[in-house]
């Protein structure tokens, strides 16, 4: 991700300038986006609510138990940045990099998150808004409750596992979507085709029956017919010799893998998200 860079770098390791150094690292760089006496502030005391921080420059800042409600953060580098605690509530957050940042029981509630990254980052007991990361980059993001994530989040993040071979973690993943859109029959089927790359070929027929009910119900007559084909196809004698193949996805779609049965649906099926 490109980000405007307004501020010179301050190289902060977790150490806190304060009084004439930091005053003296802050008249040494050029003219700045944000607020230098905001930064002072932060830097300093570490409670900075509705700061104009724009563009900052925060790599590796040590922030934890930080106030900073309402602060205007757009576009700052928190990259690897410690914001364990932080209050970020109402924070524009907007393009912000916080990849590998440690947000360990941060309050994300209320802010904007439009872009921003969130990758490698640690989310653990973060309190985020359900639906908060729908249009940032939170992928391999760790500790993200599944209840704060909204259904095409959660079935596409089963579609990405599924594609890497994390056939455990998509068939959770898929399970929390389902729980969320109980009639969205591409998830049956996702979840279906996962359990069969796993070997467990009752769980996956009922998911691939249970599909083939709601569209059924929907009128998609000839979908419904496939998938209890294939849901009996499944069950038949001698098919657990086959378990882990992707014996489901080649008999659903003629495809040799698991890729080519999954991802065409989820395309078919899901909005294009922003991001």
């Amino acid at each position: 991700m490109t980000r405007p860079q307004g501020f010179a770098r301050i190289a902060l390791t977790g150490l806190l300038f304060t009084g004439p150094a930091l005053l003296a690292l802050l008249l040494a760089g050029p003219a700045r986006a944000g607020s230098d006496a905001d930064l002072m502030r932060l830097l300093g005391q570490r409670n900075c609510p509705r700061c104009k921080l724009q563009d900052a420059d925060l790599v590796h800042t040590d922030l934890r138990d930080a106030d900073l409600r309402g602060a205007k953060l757009q576009r700052a580098n928190l990259g690897q940045a410690r914001l364990d605690g932080a209050n970020l509530k109402g924070a524009d957050l907007r393009f912000t990099s916080l990849q590998g940042a440690s947000l360990r029981g941060a309050d994300l509630r209320g802010a904007n998150l439009e872009g921003t990254d969130l990758r490698q980052s640690d989310l653990s007991g973060a309190q985020i808004d359900p639906g908060g990361l729908s249009r940032s980059h939170w992928q391999d993001a760790r500790g993200v409750a599944p209840t704060v994530l909204s259904y095409p989040e959660l079935h596409n993040a089963g579609v990405t596992a599924a594609l890497e071979g994390r056939h455990p973690q998509a068939e959770q993943l898929f399970s929390e979507a389902i729980r969320l859109q109980p009639d969205a029959a591409i998830s049956w089927v996702a979840r279906g085709l996962s359990r069969t790359e796993q070997g467990k070929t009752e769980l996956a027929a009922a998911d691939l029956n249970y599909a083939a009910v709601l569209y059924g119900q929907a009128g998609e007559e000839a979908q419904a017919k496939q998938l209890t084909e294939v849901a009996t196809a499944l069950l038949k004698p001698g098919k657990k010799a086959n378990q882990g193949s992707g014996m489901g996805g080649q008999m659903l779609s003629g495809a040799a893998s698991f890729a080519s049965a999954v991802a065409p649906l989820a395309m078919k099926f899901l909005l294009p998200l922003a991001f």
